[in-house]
């Protein structure tokens, strides 16, 4: 687990930490030159700024690489890594209080792993000494967290009760969606072409068009005039489609249409289509016995994300908090922060 990002691993090992992406620049110049020595208190622990700006210059590395996002991107990214900092010392203050003890077996393993990718290191032999300890702690606690998060996600199984009323309150989740099979014409136009070109492509379809509704067979004139390459061999078809695979313009076309009709053509980005619907399957819900192992294990991630959000809501309402967030950028103006720990805490002064 990397919840708590080896925590600071690197900000205990500062020689290691490579200087920050643009993002990261810009976001420590938010913060004064000389910040205060400490972000927030969660109960008696601190996390000091150097802690937060570690942690966000690896968020950014990761979300933005070598990128410059607007200032109010970074200063959403900044919010959500705080917000992480003090939900993980939340759970280890939990953790520490509940005297839960480390996972030794994985606390030896990490530090192997790491005395294994650092061997030869110069800078890391010379600092070993001052930063195995910290470094043992700290992957020591990460060890604690995942007990906890275990514990208290491990809920009670289910029912069968209770599996069939979660299948019965909730049919969006077991009900196949509305499948149409479609077959297209496409008369391919270069994005670039003048208005001369797009009309005389609708015309050409609009003949194609007259030519079928006269007899003709709609995969016989995908076959001669589409330039579909990937449907063109089977006659245009375009096999069983469901919401979302069409483009919006395609979709509101072939759903405006029944079974055995072709639309008018319809402008697309890369030319102009008609489409033919050859079939249409309603939205079907699944019968109980043929997805209740799934309805099962629906149930299960829902209690555990109901047990762990009743969990830290309870940590942060008895956890005296005092979190300074003055020195971040502003958020965008029509952004709304949802609440965080920080808002929904007592203060402690």
């Amino acid at each position: 687990m990397k919840s708590l990002h080896i925590l600071n691993l690197f900000s205990v090992l500062v020689i290691f930490v490579s200087p920050c992406v643009a993002a990261a620049d810009k976001a420590e110049k938010s913060i004064d030159s000389k910040p205060p020595s400490v972000f927030a208190t969660i109960g008696k622990e601190a996390i000091s700024w150097q802690d937060l700006n570690v942690a966000y210059n690896q968020a950014a590395q990761k979300k933005f690489y070598h990128g410059s996002p607007a200032d109010h991107v970074i200063a959403a990214l900044q919010r959500e890594v705080a917000d992480k900092l003090v939900a993980d010392t939340l759970v280890l203050n939990e953790a520490n209080r509940r005297k839960i003890k480390p996972d030794t077996d994985v606390v030896n393993q990490e530090l192997e792993s790491i005395e294994k990718r650092r061997a030869g290191d110069a800078q890391w032999l010379e600092a070993r000494g001052r930063v195995l300890p910290v470094l043992t702690r700290q992957i020591e606690n990460e060890t604690k967290v995942k007990k906890l998060t275990a514990q208290v996600r491990n809920v009670t199984p289910p029912t069968s009760v209770q599996v069939r009323a979660y299948y019965t309150n909730h049919p969006e989740k077991f009900t196949a969606p509305v499948e149409q099979r479609v077959s297209i014409i496409l008369l391919t136009v270069d994005p670039s072409s003048g208005n001369e070109v797009w009309e005389q492509a609708a015309a050409d379809a609009s003949v194609l068009l007259e030519r079928i509704r006269k007899g003709e067979s709609f995969a016989e004139m995908a076959k001669l005039y589409s330039k579909d390459a990937e449907t063109v061999d089977q006659g245009g078809d375009m096999g069983y489609l469901h919401a979302g695979m069409l483009a919006d313009t395609s979709q509101k076309a072939v759903d405006a249409i029944q079974v055995g009709e072709i639309t008018k053509p319809v402008r697309l980005l890369q030319g102009v289509a008609l489409f033919q619907l050859t079939s249409r399957n309603p939205a079907l819900l699944s019968s109980f016995e043929s997805v209740a192992d799934r309805a099962k294990d629906l149930w299960l991630a829902d209690a555990s994300d109901k047990a762990w959000e009743s969990f830290m809501d309870n940590l942060r309402k008895k956890t005296p908090m005092n979190i300074d967030e003055s020195k971040f950028l502003p958020l965008a103006k029509t952004e709304v922060r949802p609440s965080s720990s920080a808002e929904n805490a007592p203060s402690s002064n």
